[in-house]
């Protein structure tokens, strides 16, 4: 018999990427989702199964202008579900429970991640998820382990965030800014490889999967545009302008520094005694593009 994971969460990309990536992997393992939208999950018994992999979350948005309501709601959700949802798994004898956190609990005050950089979000939604890992941390013992991910940017097929916005530009613009930039990202094939390890293996602790090597924003978007038989040209005269869209205050300003701006886990943080980097850059950007066509 394999093992039996229950994904909290359902529809989620994480969670429905990994339960696809896991079909190819025959009868190893035993998947099943459960609906967190209604409160009928707290009637489902959680005992049987060996790993509790919690996707359900509210995830990113604009953290421009928000109501209270809206930041209590991700307290709400990102926190107090995640929380409740461990410990029922603990009372019904799950002995792992895998969180998926984000890069986002350190906020954007850094270019280089290590693992002496403490955790200091920028707002609630990165509080929320911190908050969360706190929690969790507490239920943490021998025979109940905690697995918390902080991983980069996730992108492939139906990514949401920046690589939907930055395929377009590749699809349609004649030329882009190349700026110097680095970028930890993770493909979703090798995210979903590395929590299948974290199962195998029964880990507990703290992760931060990425790519095998950092992303140059200007080289995704010239490796999207070839995927889809198209050249662009990457100018430098243009970084100027794009330092200057960088400075306007509000919504504009944040989407270009997190477009061009360097944010990275140091290499050695993502290290793992099992290979997960199973696919390249220039590999899974033609995958995406592919499977979007």
């Amino acid at each position: 018999m394999g093992k039996r994971i229950l994904i909290t969460g359902a529809n989620s990309y994480i969670g429905t990427s990994f339960e696809n990536w896991l079909k190819q992997h025959g009868d190893q393992y035993v998947v099943d989702t459960v609906d967190m939208l209604d409160e009928n999950w707290r009637d489902k018994d959680f005992s049987g199964y060996d790993t509790v992999f919690h996707v359900a979350g509210i995830a990113h948005a604009d953290t421009g202008k928000v109501s209270e309501e809206t930041k209590a709601l991700y307290y709400k959700v990102n926190r107090d579900l995640t929380v409740e949802t461990a410990s029922k798994a603990k009372a019904d004898g799950v002995t792992q429970f895998i969180f998926m956190s984000s890069v986002i609990v350190y906020g954007s005050k850094h270019e280089i991640i290590t693992k002496d950089t403490i955790p200091q979000p920028d707002n609630f939604y990165g509080d929320s998820k911190l908050q969360a890992e706190q929690g969790l941390t507490a239920l943490n013992d021998s025979s109940f382990r905690i697995v918390i991910l902080r991983p980069p940017m996730i992108y492939g097929k139906g990514s949401k965030g920046n690589y939907p916005l930055l395929s377009k530009i590749a699809r349609k613009a004649p030329f882009f800014p190349d700026v110097d930039n680095r970028r930890s990202m993770i493909y979703i094939d090798n995210l979903c490889e590395f929590v299948r390890l974290m199962v195998d293996n029964e880990e507990a602790g703290t992760f931060f999967p990425q790519n095998s090597a950092y992303v140059k924003t200007a080289e995704m978007v010239r490796l999207i545009a070839e995927a889809h038989g198209r050249k662009i040209r990457l100018f430098r005269w243009m970084n100027w302008a794009v330092r200057l869209l960088g400075c306007v205050p509000g919504k504009v300003g944040r989407l270009v520094n997190k477009a061009f701006g360097s944010l990275v886990y140091e290499m050695g943080m993502s290290e793992y005694e099992a290979n997960y980097h199973i696919v390249s850059l220039e590999t899974s950007i033609q995958n995406t593009v592919k499977q979007d066509a």
